[in-house]
């Protein structure tokens, strides 16, 4: 399977964050959407990608995020290697004056 997933229904999920306007909004969209552990596991992902981006080691990540190493070390290969997903979200976080 091709690593970018490129289907009709992927692009309707995007469009559809494209039209929120507020973190609340997004909030109860991705409440609506995903279960709590889901969302739980994508907020400690972020934190994940944003403590690696600053530096931190992976024990420090676990101990912090409760993440597993293998998990770290696949958010460290997005950061690294991916699509800069993570990367534009958190230099636009940090412009913005909201990091976690």
């Amino acid at each position: 399977m091709d690593r970018h997933i490129q289907n009709e229904a992927l692009d309707y999920l995007c469009r559809g964050f494209l039209t929120l306007n507020t973190p609340e909004e997004c909030r109860h969209f991705l409440e609506d959407l995903c279960s709590q552990s889901e969302l739980q596991e994508m907020s400690r992902r972020l934190q994940a990608a944003q403590m690696l981006k600053s530096g931190y080691i992976y024990s420090e990540i676990a101990t912090q995020t409760g993440l597993s190493t293998a998990t770290i070390s696949r958010v460290n290969r997005c950061l690294k290697y991916g699509d800069d997903g993570y990367v534009t979200v958190l230099d636009r976080m940090e412009k913005a004056g909201r990091r976690g």
